[in-house]
């Protein structure tokens, strides 16, 4: 059995990009048990580290010029993500954004200007976000673009001009344009938020733009698109199983480069031979994995690259263009052996009312598999879905011997309009029905066991679990809900405060929680804890901003008043999920013995 802390640990590298020129690369890595940043520089792969964090993981990073990298990180999960600078020559971090409850992003790091980018903040309003341009040397801001209060993305030219961006007034979406900086912003054209065209990124001459749009279709493909009618025109790539929403470019030779899409696995689509040939060249030299170019250098004379699988959570090379070699950089997990890892396999099964669901089965390595313990596994979202890849929580799971079943239920992204149009105001009815049915599935084929079956999930995934044992309390031997949703009602309520433009959209796809307050009281799990008998394992994050504590609360005290004990861990610095390295080994410690206690596998 493998050490539950192999599994859990931080990985010994992630996140690897190219410095502008090619002469560094950076990385984050554990210090002291948190992700801090790393710079390495070629050829000599001197390791330098030039963040000194101990509280928390830093959430992500850019390169701002060949000297210097801006990261952003929250406090305690509370996902008011602030951005910090840092120099390559020292360890001393300048906070560009030190007010307290602030989220900040990153727009466009300004490849022309090596000492300015484009970030988003709601400082002014906190439901909205304006455009500051940050000096990244000095840390001075300048407003660039005040939010009218409706604008819900932005979107730069090649040059850096903040010319385009999306809007919301709650359902409906649209497009606004301006030609200059200087001219008004125009409407380009408006949507309904289920049949719309996002854009992607202006063409290279700055006139039209990218979209994915899945006006007049079900499945949303890439076009170009008109600013000036407001109107797809060229259809470049469609898929007629899943939507297709990305496109790959070269900026240095300004063409676009392929596509990929995501069926049992991700697939690629190349329009141009060049790149065609560079994933040839990859793939050859490293079968049997599945291949990403994570990033260029500006000239594009060479790359990172992620190679990995549903068994292994990969490797990074450099590849020299200039010679076509290939030098592995980092293993990401190490002490974790690949032939020790399980198969994850695409399956599919019909929904009790003929919906095809797409999902993935693992199963125990060298045991006969039948009649096996079983740990469903919804994902949370619910507007998301599951792929196929290395999955630690299912990976540590199959270890100990049960099996593990994920499934991509009705409203899950990248399978069409009419597939999440299915999922509104379903949660808890036909979307669960879709979790029944994956399980009941493994039953008739004999794969689990109808007396040790488990559900765990988190966001969703834990409404998920709640409302598995509300509605099939005979179904599962035991449930875990990790920063679950308990009470539609109070969720609703207290969404963070940059999702309110969304609230209506939350409305149409979830429900109203006055004119639909009978069906939130009827799949609340909260408010039907009078048919829950199956024995319950809560974990949440005091912080979360998404899925308050309070969810939780009610939900234990619900549970408490009826006399049933339900296990709860709370960690005070963590927010939805968890990210510190030892609260991640308590609560998969917990997990264990939980499982272990209601469904053995050695039954």
């Amino acid at each position: 059995m493998i050490p539950l802390e192999d599994f859990f640990r931080k990985p010994d590298i992630v996140n690897i990009e190219l410095s502008p020129d090619g002469s560094h690369i950076a990385y984050m890595a554990p210090y002291k048990r948190r992700l801090n940043l790393f710079v390495v520089q070629i050829p000599s792969m001197k390791i330098t580290r030039i963040t000194n964090g101990t509280d928390r993981d830093i959430a992500g990073y850019i390169w701002a010029n060949n000297e210097r990298l801006v990261y952003l990180k929250d406090r305690d999960g509370d996902e008011n993500t602030r951005l910090y600078a840092v120099g390559l020559d020292t360890c001393d971090t300048l906070d560009i954004t030190p007010e307290e409850d602030v989220k900040c992003g990153i727009i466009d790091i300004l490849e022309d200007d090596d000492n300015h980018i484009l970030i988003q903040m709601n400082k002014r309003v906190k439901e909205v976000f304006d455009v500051y341009k940050l000096d990244v040397n000095s840390g001075e801001l300048t407003l660039i673009s005040e939010n009218p209060g409706n604008v819900s993305s932005w979107i730069t030219d090649h040059d850096g001009n903040l010319l385009l961006a999306t809007t919301t007034d709650g359902v409906n979406t649209g497009i606004i344009h301006r030609m200059t900086e200087n001219d008004p912003w125009k409407t380009v054209a408006k949507y309904n938020f289920m049949e719309v065209a996002t854009p992607l990124f202006f063409t290279f001459d700055n006139q039209s733009i990218f979209v994915t749009s899945n006006v007049g279709r079900d499945k949303s493909a890439i076009f170009l698109y008109d600013l000036n009618t407001g109107k797809e025109t060229d259809l470049i790539f469609e898929h007629s199983d899943v939507d297709v929403e990305r496109l790959m470019v070269s900026k240095k030779r300004k063409v676009i480069t392929g596509t990929s899409y995501n069926t049992d696995k991700q697939h690629y689509h190349f329009f141009d031979e060049q790149r065609l040939k560079l994933q040839q060249f990859i793939d050859g030299k490293l079968p049997d994995y599945v291949n990403f170019v994570t990033s260029f250098n500006r000239d594009e004379t060479c790359c990172t690259i992620y190679s990995g699988s549903d068994r292994t959570l990969g490797s990074y090379y450099f590849c020299d263009l200039s010679n076509w070699t290939i030098t592995k950089l980092f293993d990401l997990s190490p002490w974790l052996k690949e032939e020790e890892m399980a198969e994850m396999v695409p399956i599919s099964y019909t929904s009790r009312d003929g919906l095809q669901i797409q999902g993935y089965l693992t199963l125990p390595k060298d045991k006969t598999q039948v009649l096996l313990p079983l740990v469903v596994n919804p994902h949370g979202g619910p507007w998301h879905r599951d792929g196929w890849g290395f999955n630690p929580e299912v990976q540590f799971l199959v270890n100990r011997g049960f099996a593990v079943l994920q499934m991509n239920f009705r409203g899950s992204t990248g399978y069409g309009r009419s597939f999440m149009k299915s999922a509104f105001k379903q949660w808890g009815l036909t979307m669960q029905d879709d979790i029944t049915d994956g399980v009941q599935y493994l039953i008739d084929e004999g794969i689990a066991d109808p007396d040790r079956i488990a559900i765990y999930g988190g966001s969703y995934g834990g409404f998920a679990v709640l409302s598995g044992i509300v509605k099939t309390p005979n179904l599962y031997a035991c449930a875990i809900d990790f920063v679950g949703v308990s009470n539609l009602f109070t969720f609703l309520e207290t969404i963070p405060p940059y999702w309110k433009p969304y609230l209506e959209i939350m409305y149409e796809m979830v429900g109203h929680p006055e004119k639909d307050k009978a069906l939130f009281t009827q799949v609340s799990p909260a408010l039907n804890t009078h048919k829950i008998k199956t024995p319950l394992f809560i974990a949440q994050g005091a912080n979360d901003p998404r899925v308050k504590k309070d969810e939780s609360d009610q939900m234990v005290a619900a549970l408490k008043n009826r006399g049933i004990d339900v296990e709860y861990m709370v960690k005070n610095d963590e927010g939805h999920g968890f990210r510190n390295e030892e609260n991640m080994f308590d609560f998969y410690r917990t997990m264990e013995r939980f499982l272990q206690l209601h469904i053995p596998t050695n039954s």
